[in-house]
């Protein structure tokens, strides 16, 4: 019985490899009628580099061949910089010994196959590949999700403090590296502690939502960036923004924070905001601007802020 391809069923792209020519021929015909997309390689030097330059989900491969025999160019394969697709190796010897059969899955090979390959056992060896596959993809769409959700912060649906962690150095070198601005701001929301004390902790759930929506609509979209920083506050980055210009910013962003109430179980609370800025010019600061210079520029101008009358609680450095 031939695996015959399913109406609108995807196979997984397969390379060949065999110095036999035959025995390569054989092999590329069934998997082409059974629907897999094929390639061939005389060798293991030519699937190697056919391997780096293109995207293979399964290899079948002779063990002895000349210049680079199946068992090293699973361990190739293997120690290969990784990619996101999983690659099944399945290598075919006339090796039968347990010795022999263990040295192969000791390279990297996932099955084997005997010589003569029987086209019942290639067709089983297939599914069981496939079925591999489709758990490893299953499982590398749950390791992203995984990782995406790490970098938003659950409460406010911005960024989170990892993800901040993460994008803010690399903002300070697409700075100098195009010798441009880049501002800082840190926000914070005036007495959250006291607001969360009053109306409780899912009214500062709220409270951090209704903010987080205000910036994230106020500000550029695809350019600028909020993030969580801590409890009661955001960090927002301005690419291509001096200081001058977050300034008018921060108070846009601080009068649309004031200009109307939050509702919280039927109670209508009235917010304020105070910010703490910093940032540099790249054309003119000599490389060694970091992360923690510009947080903590950030923060000192925030608790400065603290300090004056809510109308003027924005500071700049």
């Amino acid at each position: 019985m031939k695996d015959t391809p399913m109406e609108n069923q995807v196979f997984p792209s397969v390379l060949v490899v065999d110095d036999n020519r035959l025995q390569r021929r054989i092999l590329e015909d069934y998997l082409i009628l059974a629907g897999y997309p094929v390639t061939v390689a005389e060798n293991g030097k030519e699937a190697m580099k056919l391997f780096r330059s293109g995207s293979f989900q399964i290899v079948i491969t002779d063990w002895v061949m000349p210049e680079m025999s199946g068992l090293e160019l699973c361990k190739e394969i293997r120690g290969a910089p990784s990619t996101s697709a999983y690659t099944y190796i399945i290598i075919i010897t006339s090796q039968e010994s347990k010795n022999d059969i263990i040295a192969g899955l000791e390279a990297g090979a996932d099955e084997y196959l005997v010589k003569p390959v029987h086209t019942p056992e290639l067709q089983a060896r297939l599914k069981s590949a496939r079925r591999i596959l489709e758990l490893e993809g299953i499982r590398d769409r749950y390791v992203e999700e995984i990782k995406n959700l790490s970098l938003i912060d659950p409460v406010s649906g911005t960024f989170s403090r990892k993800y901040l962690e993460d994008r803010l150095p690399k903002e300070i070198v697409r700075a100098y590296r195009y010798g441009r601005p880049l501002s800082l701001m840190i926000a914070g929301i005036c007495d959250f502690n006291g607001l969360i004390t009053a109306h409780g902790h899912y009214a500062g759930d709220q409270i951090l939502k209704e903010v987080a929506e205000r910036f994230t609509e106020a500000v550029r979209k695809d350019v600028d960036w909020v993030a969580r920083y801590s409890e009661g506050e955001f960090l927002i980055a301005l690419p291509e923004t001096g200081v001058q210009e977050a300034m008018i910013v921060a108070k846009r962003l601080r009068l649309r924070i004031s200009s109307k109430t939050v509702s919280i179980m039927g109670t209508e609370l009235k917010l304020a905001a105070i910010f703490g800025i910093s940032g540099f010019n790249a054309h003119e600061v000599k490389q060694g601007m970091t992360m923690d210079i510009l947080i903590e520029k950030c923060d000192k101008f925030l608790r400065t802020a603290s300090l004056l009358e809510p109308i003027k609680g924005v500071q700049l450095g």
